[in-house]
């Protein structure tokens, strides 16, 4: 029998408490579908009140995020670009590659704690978990596929209309029913359990080297925690963040907002398990988090839009670190990395 509840975990320590919420008992054949909701982060932003996670529709989903018949050829999928075992990232390309091995411009961000996001994409150009599929699905060098040729070809399967009946109690696939499958597999890509959180929650195993330590000292001293913000590391803005200096190729936040105090500016990144998704900034121009660090310490290249916070007081671009320094932020950074998120066996292939 379908029940909704809420099950509150005590943390060992501490007076923190982890939240899981469960839309649907599972069956015995079925895995555990429960949204977890860290104590360490924020209240999300996106309401499965309209669009309950159950174990039906959690599998339909996932089997419509690596089914290559979202695309025009039935050759990629959207885990072809978003990789498990990467985090749900690209690893190793710099830019997206689609059907007919058409390239995008952009690095294929990381899917994971969606539920906290207010826009997605690089330039936020989408404001709901619901429509980041369709953005995808439709894109002429991603998947390239029109939408009412998909649902021509979901309805020819007998597997697709039960999973639909299954997951929505009616086997009429829709654009609707596919997005909310969709996003019931999404929401339920939670990252939060690196030694970091362990640390913050104070669980076990959560214990840091006093390298690390320094590292995060450093982190917040360096005013880096003012971009990358709360335990999401991310405050969903749009930064310029001194990587190009010339935009003719992707205007970025502008092509949105048409807003020129926009150009070169893209939507501050999670910093989380940054180990498996290399390579970094919206264009994968960067391949190590040591070049990273060298690029804010003294590459970042100066134009109008460039963010105050990677201008110093005499209008020198970039952030003073000395090496150590950045050994000491790298090693901390390196505590977020969360190996039990990429091993989940609900979230593989």
């Amino acid at each position: 029998m379908k029940i909704k509840y809420i099950k509150l975990i005590a943390l060992l320590f501490g007076l923190a408490f982890t939240t899981f919420i469960t839309s649907c008992k599972p069956e015995d054949n079925q895995p555990d579908i429960s949204l977890f909701l860290p104590a360490n982060f924020p209240q999300p932003v996106y309401n499965t009140d309209t669009n309950p996670i159950t174990p039906e529709g959690f599998a339909l989903g996932k089997k419509l995020f690596f089914d290559p018949i979202l695309s025009r050829d039935s050759s990629v999928s959207c885990g072809f670009c978003h990789i498990p075992t990467a985090a749900f990232s690209n690893a190793a390309h710099p830019v997206s590659h689609g059907i007919e091995d058409k390239l995008g411009i952009r690095n294929a961000p990381a899917v994971m704690n969606m539920v906290w996001h207010t826009t997605f994409f690089w330039d936020g150009g989408v404001h709901n978990l619901d429509f980041t599929g369709l953005n995808a699905i439709q894109n002429p060098v991603e998947m390239d596929e029109q939408l009412p040729n998909l649902m021509v070809k979901l309805k020819r399967q007998q597997t697709y209309r039960k999973m639909f009946t299954d997951a929505f109690g009616s086997d009429e696939i829709n654009t609707q029913t596919l997005t909310k499958a969709l996003s019931q597999f999404m929401a339920m890509l939670v990252s939060a359990n690196s030694r970091y959180d362990k640390y913050v929650r104070n669980e076990a195993g959560g214990n840091l080297t006093p390298d690390e330590l320094e590292g995060l000292q450093l982190f917040k001293e360096k005013k880096c925690n003012t971009c990358h913000a709360t335990d999401l590391f991310s405050d969903f803005s749009f930064r310029n963040n001194g990587i190009k200096d010339s935009f003719d190729d992707d205007k970025g936040r502008f092509l949105v907002t048409l807003n020129p105090n926009d150009t070169g500016k893209f939507k501050v990144p999670s910093l989380r398990n940054l180990q498996y998704t290399y390579p970094y900034m919206h264009n994968g121009s960067i391949g190590t988090l040591e070049a990273v660090l060298q690029h804010y310490a003294g590459g970042v290249l100066p134009s109008q839009t460039l963010d105050s916070l990677l201008i110093q007081p005499d209008g020198t671009p970039g952030i003073p670190m000395t090496e150590l320094e950045q050994t000491k932020i790298i090693a901390f950074l390196k505590t977020l990395t969360d190996p039990q998120f990429i091993k989940d066996p609900r979230f593989a292939e």
